[in-house]
Formats: C-alpha cells, sequence, structure tokens
C-alpha cells in the first residue's frame, strides 16, 4: 500500500507487432496486482474477443479528434490508419495515489510520454529474431499477407528506436522475460527516493536510535 505523499511509477513498454507485448503485460498484473494498466482509446475496429473499456475504449475517429483538440491524451499516434491514445487525466491521478501504472505504447507515442514525464520508466521488448517475428505474426491469424509484411517492415522502423528505452527484454523464452519484466518494476520500487517516501518513519526512528547511541 502506497504512503502519503508517494508517487507511482510509471511503466512505458513498447515493442514491435508480435513481440508478445499484450500477452507479456497480462501475465504481470497477474502476477502483481498493485500494478495497474492503462486502458487506451483507439478508433480501430474492436477484434473478436476484446471488450469495451477492457481492451480498449473504442470510439469514433470524430470522438478521437474532438479529444485531441480538448487536450485530454497524455499522447497519441495514428499507428496503420489508426489513432490511438492513453487518458492524460486517468494516468496522472493514478500516479498521485502512489500507483504504479504501464502504458503499452508504440515508440512514437513513449516519445510523447517522455517529454512530458521524464522520469518514467521505459522498456523496449523484442523477439528473438526477425524469423520468429514473422511466425508469430502469420501464426496468430488475424492478418492478411499484405498487413503482415507492412508490420514486418514497421517493426524494422520500431527496433531503430530500441536505444531510446531504459530497458531492453527480448522475449524468447516468455518465462524469462515476465521475470525480466518484473525484476525491473521491483528494482523501480527499491530505489532510495522511493523507499525514502514509503519508509520514512522507519527510517526517522532508526537515526533517533544511531544517535542516542552514537
Amino acid at each position: 500500500m502506497s504512503q502519503a505523499g508517494e508517487m507511482g511509477t510509471l511503466f512505458v513498454i513498447s515493442a514491435p507487432s508480435g513481440a508478445g507485448k499484450t500477452s507479456l503485460v497480462a501475465e504481470m498484473l497477474r502476477a502483481d496486482q498493485t500494478l495497474d494498466v492503462s486502458v487506451s482509446h483507439t478508433t480501430r475496429p474492436m477484434r473478436e474477443g476484446e471488450k469495451d473499456g477492457a481492451n480498449y475504449h473504442f470510439v469514433s475517429r470524430d470522438e478521437f479528434e474532438a479529444m485531441i483538440g480538448r487536450g485530454d491524451f497524455l499522447e497519441h499516434a495514428d499507428v496503420f490508419g489508426n489513432y490511438y491514445g492513453t487518458s492524460q487525466v486517468w494516468v496522472r491521478d493514478m500516479l498521485a495515489r502512489g500507483r504504479d501504472v504501464i502504458l503499452e505504447i508504440d515508440w512514437q507515442g513513449a516519445a510523447q510520454v517522455r517529454r512530458l514525464i521524464p522520469e518514467g520508466v521505459s522498456v523496449f521488448i523484442v523477439p528473438p529474431s526477425a524469423d520468429t517475428l514473422r511466425d508469430r505474426l502469420v501464426g496468430r491469424g488475424t492478418d492478411a499477407p499484405d498487413v503482415v509484411e507492412r508490420r514486418l517492415s514497421e517493426a524494422r522502423e520500431e527496433c531503430r528506436h530500441a536505444a531510446e528505452f531504459d530497458y531492453l527484454v527480448v522475449n524468447d523464452d516468455f518465462r524469462d522475460a515476465l521475470a525480466d519484466l518484473l525484476a525491473i518494476v521491483r528494482s523501480q520500487r527499491l530505489q532510495i527516493i522511493t523507499q525514502q517516501a514509503r519508509h520514512a518513519g522507519l527510517l526517522a526512528g532508526l537515526c533517533r536510535v544511531n544517535n542516542a547511541s552514537a
């Protein structure tokens, strides 16, 4: 549980399509229920099995553009002809409550967030090889062949931006990649600035004991 005055950490997670980001984040949330994930707004059509408000907030293009005009988004981007955006109010409110928040966004959105919330932690996930990425995109059976080729081309561009992120995770073995992501979260929570806010009373008491014993 967060303490008064303790800010949460924003974890920005990006990856090329097919790298396994969505599945990894879902497992992170199951493994650590103190994490929250931002549900993005999008104009893309809802896929089979998806639910509005759970996977995305599905809105029309006109509604999305009106939200851009009102400054509702922390970041937004046009990806493959569809808009994606993150609610600024929701994210900042959760962080102010001391909650750690995950954003699943592309490299363009990550760059926008980095400018507005530079203290956030960014992670880029990659597959172990280009062949593996192709196999995953074809295997999931949701995209036509021309869309798969377009996503592979886009992946090459996205991977050129990997060096802009704080951490790189290779999703070869799913369990290892999950452990790496959870280790990043844990390491951030153990940083001194976070621990000082969380354990201010403990540290003050220990300092008094040390002074009295000196």
